[in-house]
């Protein structure tokens, strides 16, 4: 009600057509199109996420100023990204910029990503020739959308270890607070905070995504717009396994960075769509692997896994990181079948209610060659 008034009155069609509901379109807009710059520190959202969007942009959106574009694009992201979460993200990025400021790194190459310090010959070598056959020359699939390879020369592995104790050494020293990679993670470290983001989005971008493309159809060839990464440890001493779990993810990249155990074996249990993530698994989508170090696993965010129990001595460290992409999960919202083919319960229900279709029609064959028999 306006104060002091009545209500006015509302032309419901004209409403409809001044604010319709934000969708992108599901192909990238042509290379050739022209794109704004979105650096501006007062946006609530980053460049990158908005550029990102920019090119999903419906064509009549595309035509309009900066302005009604960056607001058009914000009415998507806080369906996701709420302005409290923005003023967090804030926080952290201070939080960071502090840390980053008084933090000597045992190692500085984090900060200036160089691949060929840090990868293997071959894995460059077949990111570069970019190609189905080039990645099946690195990389195994021991179980569907579940794959296996190397990526990271020797040295890297105990580098991140030592720098991560290196870091929680100093923190410690300082009496400074350590943001911790989930609620159970008592000794884990987010890599970002002690910046590593610049080595992970460069991973991100220049090496993960190019075998999404070719390996994870259902991404349709998304950017990836943001990332988390972060190092832990688990075992005697240290964090507890995590239980079944979800990733917030898109893909999920999980590094083995050094293993002292018996046992511990990563167990996938199931790909679910938003409908189906609390529906339990079936037996035939248990699948157990064993995880060595220097491997990497690439994975989707939603297969659900867990870690078996182990024996004394124990010890494991891994570098995770998720990949996300909010231009995925925009479309999600509205493409109901959207994830519907990599879901092991949409799956299930599309073969029953074929079987029926096909059980109904036998039936009513058996009917009508009854009858003519009859006749």
């Amino acid at each position: 009600m306006v104060d002091g008034g009545a209500e006015p009155s509302v032309n419901q069609s004209a409403a409809t057509e001044e604010m319709p509901i934000p969708r992108l379109s599901l192909v990238p807009n042509n290379e050739d199109v022209s794109s704004d710059s979105y650096d501006d520190p007062k946006l609530v959202y980053s460049s990158v996420v908005l550029r990102s969007l920019e090119k999903y942009l419906p064509p009549e959106i595309l035509e309009m100023n900066r302005k009604e574009k960056v607001k058009y694009m914000s009415d998507i992201l806080r369906k996701y990204i709420s302005p409290e979460d923005c003023n967090k993200a804030e926080m952290r990025k201070n939080y960071m910029e502090n840390i980053i400021s008084s933090y000597e790194p045992r190692y500085r190459g984090w900060y200036n990503f160089d691949p060929k310090l840090f990868l293997l010959p071959s894995f460059l070598e077949a990111i570069s020739v970019n190609t189905e056959a080039s990645f099946g020359r690195i990389i195994s699939q021991p179980y569907p959308s579940v794959f296996v390879f190397q990526m990271f020369q020797p040295d890297f592995f105990e580098k991140l270890i030592v720098e991560a104790e290196t870091f929680r050494n100093w923190a410690q020293e300082k009496n400074y607070r350590i943001r911790r990679p989930n609620n159970t993670s008592n000794y884990g470290v987010v890599l970002d905070d002690f910046g590593l983001s610049i080595m992970l989005n460069k991973l991100m971008q220049d090496f993960i995504f190019p075998l999404c493309k070719v390996f994870f159809h259902e991404l349709r060839g998304t950017m990836f717009d943001s990332h988390y990464g972060f190092f832990d440890e688990y075992g005697d001493g240290r964090d507890a396994e995590l239980g079944s779990h979800i990733d917030d993810s898109e893909i999920t990249l999980n590094v083995c960075l050094k293993k002292q155990l018996v046992g511990g074996e990563i167990v996938f249990g199931g790909t679910r769509c938003i409908k189906h993530l609390r529906t339990k698994y079936k037996a035939e989508e248990l699948f157990h692997y064993t995880h060595i170090p220097g491997q990497a696993i690439l994975h989707r965010g939603r297969h659900r896994h867990s870690a078996e129990a182990t024996t004394a001595p124990r010890y494991r460290a891994n570098m995770i990181l998720y990949c996300r992409s909010s231009l995925f999960r925009e479309m999600e919202t509205y493409q109901k079948d959207f994830f519907s083919d990599v879901c092991g319960q949409c799956v299930q229900e599309t073969r029953f209610k074929e079987s029926q279709f096909l059980d109904a029609r036998r039936e009513e064959m058996i009917r009508i060659e009854d009858g003519a028999n009859t006749r």
